[in-house]
């Protein structure tokens, strides 16, 4: 377990650095790619100074040449790379269809959807020439397992494009050295999740109720997807976190819970 080298794309915040955080601390060497050098060089620091190994590349995912430039960058700096985790995405305005803006709603499918592609085409064919093969991993999100919601039709959309893919990765590459699993964080407090209700704090105050019932924190969420990512060995499995059982268990005790996940996120882009 120890060394292994994990990408992350995305991974200069959110989940992704939360990821990035707790594979270092368990011994992994770590690569992550963002959009502009200052947040790489930032979440890198971050991360060196946690005593992580940690290197990074500035890519856009949309770009397959700028996605095979951060494999070549792992592949530079470490050697090889034995766990791929496509996390990079963005949301679009909780709002109807119509309303929003189509450069929008292109940048979205172009991250989410062209991305995730991009990354299982670039980890697949080098993952492939390795001894050992290795992992990749795709993060599912609203929408993924049929879920909608007025207001998530792009994004939804994207996510249940994401998971059509992974379920088709898992038929090609059953048999090779390749593995391919489907990763659910669930509902995490991230500046993801906050800036859907930009401009509608009332409409947010209406939901936050039930996201504190069912959402956590980055921090209390990544150990567990570390633990599970690292101990993995069945081809296509899933990695979930808020399963069907504990949604209603939560619901079922959330009169004797106070809690609220967003405080450190609110305070945090004050």
């Amino acid at each position: 377990m120890s060394g292994r080298v994990v990408v992350i794309t995305g991974g200069t915040r959110g989940i992704g650095l939360g990821l990035a955080r707790e594979l270092s601390a368990r011994g992994c060497r770590v690569v992550v790619c963002g959009r502009s050098a200052h947040a790489v060089d930032t979440a890198v620091l971050t991360l060196q100074a946690a005593g992580a190994d940690a290197s990074g590349a500035v890519a856009d995912v949309g770009d397959r040449a700028a996605v095979q430039a951060l494999w070549d960058h792992a592949i530079a700096r470490y050697g090889r790379v034995d766990i791929w985790i496509n996390n990079a995405g963005v949301s679009a305005p909780r709002r109807p269809l119509p309303e929003v803006d189509a450069d929008v709603a292109e940048s979205v499918v172009r991250t989410n959807v062209l991305g995730v592609m991009h990354g299982c085409a670039v980890a697949q064919a080098g993952l492939g020439t390795q001894t050992g093969g290795g992992w990749i991993w795709n993060m599912e999100g609203f929408g993924s397992t049929g879920q909608k919601q007025p207001g998530m039709t792009t994004y939804g959309a994207t996510k249940r494009a994401v998971t059509y893919l992974t379920e088709s990765l898992v038929k090609e590459l059953k048999g090779s050295p390749v593995k391919v699993g489907f990763l659910s964080p669930g509902i995490v407090a991230t500046d993801l999740l906050v800036d859907d209700y930009e401009g509608r704090p009332e409409e947010f105050e209406r939901v936050r109720k039930i996201f504190n019932i069912l959402g956590d924190r980055v921090e209390t969420v990544t150990p567990w997807l570390a633990d599970r990512v690292l101990a993995a060995d069945k081809h296509g499995v899933r990695v979930a976190w808020l399963t069907t059982p504990k949604a209603f268990a939560r619901f079922a005790t959330a009169g004797f819970r106070k809690r609220d996940i967003f405080v450190p996120t609110l305070a945090e882009s004050a």
